[in-house]
C-alpha cells in the first residue's frame, strides 16, 4: 500500500494510472457508505469481483484467479465487518505484501447521519447492532475499521456523493481510456422473434424493401456483400445512417454522465436475417470510426 494522502486524492496518483493490471484492490469501508456500489463499478471496469471474503482467504482466491485468469487480471476484494476478527488476518495480509501483486486499500466512509439515513431507507439492522441503537453499531463500526482507514490508499467520503458520483470517483481512480469509454453492442433482430428484452434503442428497418423478395438474395444475408449493398442502395438507407448515428452519439455522452457504459441498440427487420443484420454492421462501422468501443452481433440469424 502506498503512504496516507487526503480523503478522495491517492497518494500514488492511481487516477493518472494508465493501466490497471493485476492490480488487486481491497474494498472496505463502513456500512451503508457504497461498497456494493463501488463494487459493482469495478467490476464495470474489467475487475474480477469477490464480494464478502473472509481476509484469512485472500492469498488463496489472488492464487486461484492467477491459475484460472492469469496474472493480469485486475481483482477487488470487498471485505466487511461481517468478517469479524479475521480483519487482524486483512492487516498482516496487506503489509507484508504477501499476495504478490500490487495491492490498493480503498476504504468507504460517510457521516454518522447519513449512514443511519441510508440504512434505516434500506431497512436493514446494522451487523454490529446486536440489538441495540443503529448509532452503537457504527460506533463499534468505526472502532473495528479504524486502523484499516487510517492505512488506505484511498479514502472516499460519500457523504455528499450520489450514485453517479460515487461511481464515478471510483472510475476515476481505476478505470482506463478503454474501460471508461462507452461499449455499444449493435444486436439484429426480426420482430417476429420479439424485440431484445436488453435494448436501450430501437430502430425499424421494415421501411426499406426487403431482400427477401429478391430470388437469388432470399438464401443470403446482410452480411453478405451482394445484401449489404442491396440495402445500402435503397432510397433512404444512408439517410438513416446519416442521421442515426449522429443520434448515437448525442445520448453517449449522457449515458456517461449517468455511469452507463455499455448500451445496446436493437435493429430490426422482419426475419432479422437481410436489412436489420446489414444496417447494424454498417452503424457499428460508422460508430467505430468516431471512436467508440462497438460491435454488431447478430441475435435471429440463423433461426429462419
Amino acid at each position: 500500500m502506498s503512504e496516507q494522502h487526503p480523503e478522495g486524492v491517492p497518494a500514488d496518483g492511481a487516477g493518472a494510472t494508465t493501466t490497471h493490471d493485476g492490480e488487486l484492490v481491497v474494498v472496505t469501508g463502513m456500512t451503508g457508505a457504497g461498497r456494493s456500489t463501488a463494487a459493482k463499478e469495478l467490476e464495470d471496469l474489467g475487475f474480477f469481483v469477490i464480494d464478502n471474503l473472509p481476509p484469512s482467504l485472500l492469498r488463496d482466491a489472488v492464487r486461484l484467479v492467477d491459475e484460472s485468469m492469469g496474472q493480469t487480471q485486475a481483482i477487488a476484494v470487498v471485505v466487511d465487518v461481517r468478517s469479524g476478527s479475521f480483519f487482524g488476518s486483512l492487516q498482516a495480509t496487506l503489509a507484508q505484501q504477501t499476495t504478490g501483486r500490487r495491492t490498493t486499500l480503498l476504504f468507504l466512509d460517510a457521516s454518522d447521519d447519513v449512514l443511519v439515513r441510508r440504512q434505516e431507507a434500506a431497512r436493514r439492522p446494522h451487523p454490529l447492532q446486536a440489538g441495540g441503537r443503529l448509532l452503537d453499531g457504527l460506533s463499534r463500526e468505526r472502532r473495528v475499521l479504524a486502523d484499516l482507514r487510517s492505512g488506505a490508499d484511498l479514502v472516499i467520503d460519500t457523504t455528499t456523493l450520489n450514485v453517479h458520483q460515487l461511481t464515478d470517483r471510483v472510475a476515476e481512480a481505476f478505470g482506463t481510456p478503454d474501460t471508461t469509454r462507452l461499449k455499444i453492442t449493435v444486436v439484429s433482430f426480426g420482430f417476429k422473434y420479439g424485440i431484445p428484452v436488453d435494448a436501450d434503442l430501437v430502430a425499424d428497418m421494415r421501411f426499406l424493401p426487403n431482400p427477401y423478395w429478391v430470388p437469388e438474395l432470399r438464401p443470403m444475408n446482410g452480411r453478405d456483400a451482394e445484401v449489404a449493398e442491396y440495402v445500402l442502395a435503397r432510397p433512404g438507407a444512408a439517410d438513416f445512417l446519416d442521421q442515426y448515428v449522429p443520434l448515437v452519439e448525442t445520448v453517449a455522452g449522457g449515458y456517461l454522465q449517468e455511469g452507463k457504459r455499455f448500451v445496446t441498440i436493437a435493429i430490426g427487420c422482419t426475419g432479422g436475417k437481410h436489412r436489420s443484420v446489414a444496417m447494424s454492421e454498417q452503424i457499428a462501422e460508422r460508430l467505430r470510426a468516431q471512436g467508440y468501443d462497438a460491435r454488431a452481433t447478430h441475435r435471429d440469424l440463423g433461426r429462419e
